[in-house]
């Protein structure tokens, strides 16, 4: 296995940088797809979507949000 992904590894840098990043938007999702959500997270998801939708959302004093690249969903850090 470890060979394998040397290989991978190898044939990566021969790329240009837009199908590498491709490669890495593929990768993300698959790695998304592959966690798995309880039904209690799910819940918690919603009830924030509607929270926002209500407008009910707040941003802690000291703290700027900052977003992934992935999306526009504010991370905040500590």
């Amino acid at each position: 296995m470890s060979s394998d992904v040397q290989e991978i590894e190898q044939a990566i840098r021969t790329l240009p940088r837009r199908q590498i990043e491709q490669i890495r938007d593929w990768i993300e999702n698959f790695l998304e797809d592959q966690f798995k959500l309880t039904d209690e997270f799910k819940a918690s998801i919603e009830r924030g979507k509607a929270d926002i939708a209500a407008g009910n959302t707040r941003v802690r004093e000291g703290e700027q949000p900052r977003f992934t690249r992935a999306s526009s969903i504010p991370l905040f850090s500590n």
